[in-house]
């Protein structure tokens, strides 16, 4: 699927940049930019419901691991 981004002239220069260092496309940069940033949010999404879960349980031991 084809998508149109629009970026400023700062951020494509960054965008640039990094492609150059990289020796990819910008393209290629921006689609991995695109994945890990979906994959991180989708692991804090785990983390935070595994959380929820737990606290309740384990109350005081995340209380101690706080302090120390």
């Amino acid at each position: 699927m084809a998508m149109n981004v629009r970026f400023t002239e700062e951020e494509t220069e960054l965008l640039r940049a990094q492609a150059q260092a990289e020796g990819r496309s910008m393209g290629d940069v921006t689609r991995a930019a695109v994945i890990e940033y979906v994959e991180r949010h989708r692991h804090h999404d785990r983390v935070a419901d595994v959380l929820a879960t737990i606290a309740p349980r384990r109350r005081d031991l995340l209380r101690r691991l706080g302090e120390a």
